[in-house]
């Protein structure tokens, strides 16, 4: 065996892609053996201590409250939030690569400074034109936010995208007399489906987790979002930890499908809208 095949930069990549991997699945693998204990269970013996039995009796718990109210407010509002963030980013994005104006550069650095923007500081507002709207305690309350939140880092990466469609096709479509507006649906936003699919999944799954803006704008359990359901089984003095780990698995389960089937997508929508064509 030649020594360039056991250089220190061969073993080091596989062992530190093992050790990662193991960092990120070790807390998974603690989650869902927890959720099969009982309480006793988990207070009596070892935090890393396997189950006693398989206990689902957590799972039925959860099922039978209001999981599949929480699961139907969050497909609602986030499939409402990832539609208009794709819409207007995307329209955003092909004005800023392509329309020739004055202010595309700085409007541009103004969308991207939006995402080191802390969060925290806009809660106060929010919740009072949320409040002032009406549309406090209501699943749509979380919309506008969800999408402003967003845009930013949608702009960004659609931006690249649109710069990369060949000139050759905008000046076909320019000579047969099509205007901005049908140049963009009919060439760019097609050609852009990569980009889109990541902006999709990408945005789908920071949404689905999203608690601040859910906790702050909601406040009854039928309008709530599936991060609050751990709430259901918190009280005062105590907590179902078991049920709570419970409703953790359940909750990441659809995000875990969607990674894994989208994983490769990401991945290379990213390295796609960071190249210059």
């Amino acid at each position: 065996m030649s020594s360039r095949s056991l250089s220190p930069g061969r073993i080091a990549i596989p062992v530190l892609g093992l050790f990662w991997l193991a960092v990120t699945t070790l807390p998974f693998i603690f989650v869902v053996f927890t959720s099969l204990k009982t309480q006793q269970e988990t207070y009596a013996n070892p935090v890393w201590a396997l189950p006693e039995s398989l206990n689902f009796s957590n799972y039925l718990e959860v099922l039978q409250g209001l999981f599949f109210t929480y699961l139907k407010n969050s497909v609602i509002v986030i499939s409402i939030s990832v539609a208009i963030i794709l819409i207007t980013s995307s329209m955003a994005a092909y004005a800023l690569a392509r329309l020739k104006f004055r202010l595309a550069g700085p409007l541009f650095a103004l969308i991207v400074a939006g995402m080191i923007v802390p969060l925290h500081i806009t809660l106060v507002p929010v919740y009072l034109m949320t409040r002032d709207m009406g549309l406090y305690d209501t699943p749509f309350a979380l919309i506008g936010p969800y999408v402003a939140t967003s845009l930013p880092i949608s702009v960004f990466i659609l931006t690249e995208f649109m710069r990369q469609v060949p000139k050759e096709l905008e000046e076909a479509a320019l000579l047969d007399g099509c205007g901005p507006f049908k140049i963009f649906w009919k060439i760019f936003f097609p050609l852009s489906r990569p980009g889109l699919a990541t902006v999709a999944i990408y945005n789908g799954i920071m949404l689905w987790n999203e608690f601040i803006f859910a906790y702050v704008l909601t406040s009854s359990p039928q309008n709530r979002t599936l991060p609050l359901a751990i709430w259901d089984f918190q009280g005062q003095y105590s907590a179902n930890i078991p049920a709570i780990l419970a409703v953790v698995t359940l909750t990441s389960l659809p995000l875990i499908i969607v990674y894994a089937i989208g994983q490769e997508r990401i991945v290379n929508g990213m390295m796609a809208g960071s190249l210059k064509g």
